[in-house]
């Protein structure tokens, strides 16, 4: 199957003339000859510009290509203007599929016709995604809502192009032994469980109801509400919204939004999400952000479409604030000893080389303006380190990874002087002299101190298991002892009585033995060494 999938993407590459995007000569060598065979039989005639050429041929390969291009769209520091304005189409203007099998699927899963869920009920769809599309509706009682709905058949088709990425990731491991550091199979089954979770819309429902309640009332963030009781795996109900998409910067300029504030909060937003709550929405392309303008000088984000979120161990978020932090002060000794502390390098690497190769990649990038330091070319650059110093990918972390390229990607295009450090350095200052405060350190105990009194009873029972396990262990520790030792002896008994019986043959026949004494000594050597391996 992942050899068929991959000769359709090079079909598709070919029908869409996308070879004069890439350097052919750093694709694998079976699919440069797939390339050339697909182009001797006739290469596809679209003279298209490039840039909707790489959309249209994203669409047909389907979902996991649309959202690689969605995030594409969102970097304009690393893709020309002509390819990202035609990939941010891909936001919300995917081909629809039919209105009749929303219909029926909404009645099969709400088990009611749709004139009797709903006053009204638009059966053309107002938006649609690589997943899923909407339309909008009005409920019995007067409110307005959207209406959202499962592609049919997409499950089959992530699950094809899914088993596709496992295959080049196998292929990457036998292939390329760099590659382990990159854990291939890590991301994929990361990216896997992500993509599958998005299909199910009450995993969505229950993700966006407790972003909504972290933000209640902030006046940063609005979140629509859930309606549970039309609620399903495949379709969710929700209240509508009303605001401006933040990709329209010139109606938020003609109605006079203060960029700098709008582009500083998203920031705040996302940092509030990954070290307040821990919990973040992890899809922020434009097509699920709208912008309420009622207060220009303080606009509120209105978000949407919590398919994708994720969260972090407390672990993962101090290492990473700590990492931040460091980077912000040009600390690269704290950096390198943070990466060895965590495992991301091996516990022997070098700390004064580490730190001497992130400061020759860092150093030149700070010695610009601060609003022209990119976090996405320094993620780059870092990454040209990591096979000297066999740096491993975090799998926990690049769902976080690439929503901070995002929220970067989405600020500058709002205020393209927007400075992410000094926007994110004093929150996470902030949070981390929180955490080792008096008071920051009492809350962790109160919060922890239930578990602790529930578990109070039970902790001698807990010691009492732990140290019969430890008995256990020397116990089983004694008795392999004791047996290698046994095994040793009964060999040297073995032993001696040779050695006995050599005597008894030297004295009787010395000019016997005399001729073939070394080739004796060398096997009995050789068994020497056979039984200390045995006995170890």
């Amino acid at each position: 199957m992942g050899l068929n999938r991959l000769y359709r993407i090079l079909q598709v590459f070919n029908r869409y003339r996308l070879d004069n995007l890439v350097d052919s000569e750093m694709l694998p060598p079976a699919a440069r000859g797939m390339l050339k065979l697909l182009s001797s039989m006739g290469r596809g005639d679209n003279n298209a510009p490039r840039g909707e050429r790489l959309r249209d041929a994203l669409i047909e390969l389907g979902p996991i290509f649309v959202k690689f291009g969605q995030i594409l769209s969102t970097r304009r520091d690393l893709v020309p203007d002509d390819i990202g304005d035609e990939l941010a189409k891909l936001q919300d203007r995917v081909p629809p599929f039919p209105s009749d099998q929303a219909i029926a699927r909404i009645e099969k899963s709400l088990g009611k016709p749709v004139d009797e869920l709903f006053a009204e009920f638009d059966p053309e769809p107002i938006a649609s995604a690589s997943v899923a599309q909407v339309h909008a509706a009005t409920l019995k009682n007067g409110d307005s809502v959207v209406v959202k709905v499962i592609r049919p058949g997409i499950e089959k088709v992530i699950r094809k192009d899914i088993g596709l990425l496992y295959t080049v990731a196998k292929l990457l491991l036998k292939l390329i032994p760099d590659a382990r550091r990159l854990r291939p199979l890590e991301v994929v089954r990361d990216y896997e469980r992500t993509l599958l979770d998005e299909l199910d819309l009450q995993r969505e429902a229950a993700s966006t109801s407790l972003l909504r309640r972290n933000f209640l009332g902030s006046g940063l963030l609005y979140v629509p509400k859930i309606y549970w009781d039309l609620n399903s795996r495949n379709v969710m109900v929700v209240e509508r919204i009303h605001g401006i998409p933040v990709s329209d910067v010139e109606t938020m300029r003609e109605r006079g939004v203060n960029m700098k504030v709008l582009a500083e909060r998203g920031v705040e937003i996302f940092f509030t999400q990954v070290f307040r709550d821990s919990f973040f929405h992890a899809d922020m392309h434009p097509g699920n952000i709208f912008i309420d303008t009622t207060n220009p000088k303080l606009p509120e984000y209105i978000g949407i479409d919590c398919g994708i979120v994720g969260s972090l161990e407390p672990t993962d978020q101090e290492y990473l604030a700590r990492n931040l932090l460091a980077f912000f002060r040009r600390d690269y000794r704290m950096v390198a000893q943070l990466h060895i502390d965590s495992g991301w390098v091996p516990e022997d690497t070098s700390l004064c080389e580490l730190e001497g190769a992130i400061r020759t990649v860092c150093e030149p990038i700070f010695e610009k303006p601060l609003k022209d330091i990119s976090f996405g070319l320094l993620l780059v650059r870092l990454f040209q380190i990591a096979r000297r110093f066999n740096m491993e990918v975090q799998p926990q972390l690049v769902l976080l990874q690439k929503t901070l390229l995002n929220i970067e990607g989405l600020g500058r295009q709002l205020y393209p002087d927007l400075d992410l450090w000094s926007t994110a350095q004093p929150f996470l200052e902030a949070w981390m002299k929180e955490r080792i405060s008096p008071k920051g350190m009492l809350r962790r105990i109160r919060d922890q101190g239930t578990d602790l009194l529930l578990q109070g009873p039970d902790l001698p029972v807990h010691a009492m298991q732990a140290i019969q396990r430890i008995s256990d262990d020397q116990r089983k520790a004694l008795q392999a002892s004791e047996q290698a030792r046994s095994r040793m002896q009964r060999n040297m008994r073995r032993a001696g009585g040779v050695m006995l019986v050599a005597a008894a043959v030297y004295g009787l026949a010395p000019e016997l033995l005399v001729s073939i004494q070394w080739p004796v000594v060398a096997l009995g050597l050789t068994g020497l060494l056979l039984i200390s391996r045995k006995t170890a």
